[in-house]
């Protein structure tokens, strides 16, 4: 798909990390740009440094993603671009011994279901709710209306321990590319996932230096953490190369994750 100034495009969690990347890169070719987080402040502040749109938006709730699409296609008009990066997530092994009790404890239902709904039910709650939009786009070349690019994990292959819902949900994240491609094929929606090894996102920045040096030295080459801007630009090949479609791409330095 070609950017131009018409273009509008949507990036959850485009306030910080590998979504804000993203929001940049795309603001960058041109698009005009809305912002889904949680974060005001944070997506306010990249919003007007990229001149785009920030939208309060709870991406666990349909009513406040219904109203983020609203407010964002209100101002840039119907998106043709989605980068879905948000998530919410808990994380716990399936069954553990506590230290002070001695006892077996379960990572609840109540907390998997939690990480599922935080990402695969959101995933596909905001990628049909904007490929509703796409659909009455009038095509622009082969006769496409609109790109969504998912972002899954390399723990959806190879998850550690405690990461039982996140694996789980990540795995389910690229379990939607394909048939939601297959589905949209003849409306000229393309849908495609990226799946991220560890990258130098806020979140991780927290860790120690021993652990980030740890963390570098486990990814074969090169020997470092991904950077942001590295996702963005497999995501904008992604919007951008429209032969590309159904597929759940690794971006991870050749890692394997291994047990822990």
């Amino acid at each position: 798909m070609k950017i131009s100034k018409d273009t509008a495009a949507v990036v959850t969690g485009g306030a910080s990390g590998l979504g804000q990347a993203t929001a940049e890169a795309l603001a960058e070719a041109g698009a005009r740009v809305a912002i889904f987080d949680l974060n005001r402040d944070a997506g306010e502040q990249v919003a007007k440094a990229i001149g785009g749109t920030f939208c309060h938006v709870d991406i666990t709730s349909e009513e406040s993603v219904v109203a983020g699409f609203e407010q964002a296609r209100a101002a840039n008009g119907q998106e043709r671009i989605l980068v879905h990066c948000a998530m919410a997530n808990r994380k716990g092994k399936t069954v553990s011994i506590d230290r002070e009790t001695g006892e077996p404890t379960r990572f609840s239902t109540d907390d998997f279901a939690f990480a599922i709904q935080g990402i695969l039910i959101a995933s596909y709650r905001v990628a049909s709710l904007s490929a509703q939009g796409m659909a009455g786009l009038e095509p622009v070349e082969d006769n496409e209306r609109g790109t969504i690019v998912l972002t899954a994990s390399v723990a959806a292959q190879d998850a550690q321990i405690g990461q039982v819902a996140y694996g789980a949900g990540k795995a389910g994240v690229n379990g939607l590319v394909l048939p939601m491609a297959r589905d949209m094929m003849n409306l000229g929606i393309r849908v495609n996932a990226i799946m991220p090894g560890i990258f130098n996102t806020p979140l991780l920045a927290r860790n120690s230096q021993q652990v980030l040096d740890g963390l570098n030295a486990s990814v074969p080459f090169p020997k470092r953490l991904g950077k942001p801007e590295e996702f963005a630009s497999l995501a904008m090949e992604l919007v951008r190369n429209t032969y590309f479609n159904g597929q759940s791409i690794r971006l991870d330095g050749a890692i394997r994750m291994p047990p822990r």
